[in-house]
């Protein structure tokens, strides 16, 4: 529906006073271009200032665009603005530490926040350019950084970019020491950007340090020693960053530890703000990881491994079906277990944990093997903080393929490192002629197949999204795969969650914290007789693809 004129009005009038606050020459031609283009581009006027950016516990994340509604120079700058006034409040005194991946306005965004912090006074560190999420995570511990940056998008699309928050050990605690943050420091936060004046008036000072590649090196150093140092190093890989920034210091990483040079996908291999290959820069998504399949088979690779734009993530491609022709990426679940599993041989006790969209069978494994378990809600902010402390936290994984295989390291998700570690376990199966398959295969034969598998529709309204979320409340079936649903949790207010369980069937259903999509995370759990895994393999499949029929009629999807 067209605005009205009045609507109108009242909306040039905001994008006048925008622009005689905008620092961006850039940013003001282009808000000026959509005034001139009046009353048609109304549209577009309106959903810039539909209002602003919101920073959340992800931070922030939009289009890169003019306006309030978007990321851009003065969003940034009000947004550093905000953040240095709320940690000078909370009486913390370190450094700010700020990183940045390849993305359009990336390093832009982080020299302005440099810029912000020293003009209020306080140090900041800038990363020696754009390298990995986990990076900045781990400078922060490394550096005693009173609150970290990163400048990122993750794996959204090309248009976009965002401004993720961590916070040091002087404020985050142990717990949350290079971890994101969570509330109340995302209001506070928030409350302290709306509360930023003219951007006229916020004082820049200098760009701040440019730290050395000595950190980056650091950061491998810690890397390599997650692994042991004297497993076994056969091993060839194909790999592909997606045009992010991951290849560097992944492959620093492998060669630190002793592995040969990973393949990398060559028109894949250098940042690229377009990511001009793909689709949409995510390994998850359809067509992401055809280029790196196709190297894998050219050079006979045991293993592919896929990072996505920013490195947090590692999505793990293995050889399948009787021939070994063919590939399959292994879900989330899958790679969170055998890493998991693998830790646990190796004598590593600790808390162990994921979130209540993962799979169940890490909490079988940990009932099995005596070792303290948690779950928490979905993100990385949550898992490293699991158990409040009860126990070391020593493994945490979600099933959107981020796993944090040392938290003293990094705690986030690490994409790095998860390469690594799996690049051991399935170095160590190669000696004895086996495969990640093969245990995924063992783990299936003691604890029942645990199939699982996403239903997810991306929206362009996001009522679509509420509407459908109050249709399953409203109307809650009754039963799933002929079998009563038991069990019904809803988590409101505290997050958009619910939960519904047969004895057999999970299914979890929840709004995306980071893109337009709902999201329902279904598990079967089958169990395997006279050791016939592939039957039972067989059966939770059909389950499952029964089950997403089920949930997609009632969610009206």
């Amino acid at each position: 529906m067209a605005a009205d004129t009045s609507d109108i009005d009242d909306i040039r009038e905001q994008a006048r006073r925008w622009l005689a606050d905008d620092p961006d020459p850039v940013s003001r031609d282009e808000l000026t271009a959509v005034l001139d283009g009046l009353p048609a581009s109304g549209p577009e006027l309106a959903d810039r200032f539909a209002g602003p950016l919101t920073f959340g516990t992800a931070g922030l994340r939009g289009p890169l665009r003019a306006g309030p509604n978007g990321m851009n120079l003065a969003v940034v700058t009000q947004a550093a603005a905000g953040l240095v006034t709320w940690l000078a409040a909370q009486g913390g005194t370190g450094p700010l530490v700020i990183g940045y991946d390849a993305r359009h306005g990336s390093r832009q965004f982080a020299e302005r926040t440099a810029q912000v912090a020293t003009g209020a006074g306080r140090p900041a560190l800038l990363l020696p350019g754009p390298l990995p999420t986990p990076v900045l995570a781990y400078a922060v511990r490394h550096l005693g950084g009173v609150a970290g940056v990163m400048v990122t998008a993750s794996h959204n699309p090309p248009q976009d970019n965002g401004y993720k928050v961590y916070l040091g050990a002087e404020l985050g605690g142990e717990l949350g020491a290079g971890a994101q943050i969570v509330p109340p420091a995302d209001a506070g936060i928030e409350a302290a950007i709306r509360s930023v004046g003219p951007l006229t008036q916020v004082p820049l000072g200098e760009p701040g340090q440019v730290l050395g590649d000595d950190l980056v090196a650091s950061y491998v150093e810690r890397a390599t020693a997650v692994i042991d140092p004297d497993g076994p190093r056969d091993l060839t890989v194909a790999y592909t960053p997606l045009h992010g920034v991951g290849a560097a210091v992944l492959t620093a990483a492998f060669a630190s530890a002793g592995f040969p040079t990973p393949g990398v996908v060559p028109d894949q291999a250098e940042p690229d703000p377009a990511f001009p290959t793909v689709s949409f820069p995510n390994p998850e998504e359809p067509g992401a990881v055809d280029r790196l399949i196709a190297l894998a088979d050219s050079t006979g690779a045991d293993l592919a491994i896929a990072n996505d734009p920013d490195a947090d993530r590692c999505a793990v491609v293995v050889r399948d079906g009787a021939d070994g022709r063919s590939w399959r990426m292994l879900r989330g679940d899958e790679v969170g277990v055998l890493l998991a599993d693998h830790l646990m041989r190796r004598g590593v006790t600790g808390l162990y944990a994921t979130t209540i969209v993962s799979s169940s069978l890490l909490r079988a494994m940990c009932a099995a093997r005596g070792l303290p378990y948690d779950e928490t809600l979905t993100g990385f902010k949550w898992i490293v903080r699991a158990g409040g402390g009860s126990a070391p936290l020593v493994f945490g994984y979600e099933e959107a393929l981020g796993y944090c295989v040392a938290p003293e390291h990094v705690r986030d998700k690490d994409g790095i490192t998860a390469a690594l570690t799996v690049a051991e376990l399935a170095a160590g199966l190669k000696t004895q002629g086996r495969t990640l398959t093969d245990r995924l295969d063992e783990l299936a034969a003691e604890f029942g197949v645990h199939h699982t598998d996403q239903l997810s529709a991306r929206v362009d309204d996001l009522r679509v999204i509420a509407d459908a979320m109050a249709r399953i409340r409203a109307d809650t079936p009754a039963t799933l795969l002929g079998q009563p649903v038991d069990s019904v949790r809803d988590l409101l207010p505290e997050s958009d969650v619910v939960i519904l369980r047969t004895a057999v069937a999970r299914v979890v259903i929840r709004p995306s914290g980071t893109e337009p999509k709902l999201k329902a995370y279904l598990e079967v759990v089958e169990p395997v007789m006279d050791g016939d895994v592939q039957t039972a393999r067989s059966r939770a499949a059909s389950a499952v693809a029964a089950l997403r029929a089920e949930v997609s009629a009632a969610l009206g999807i």
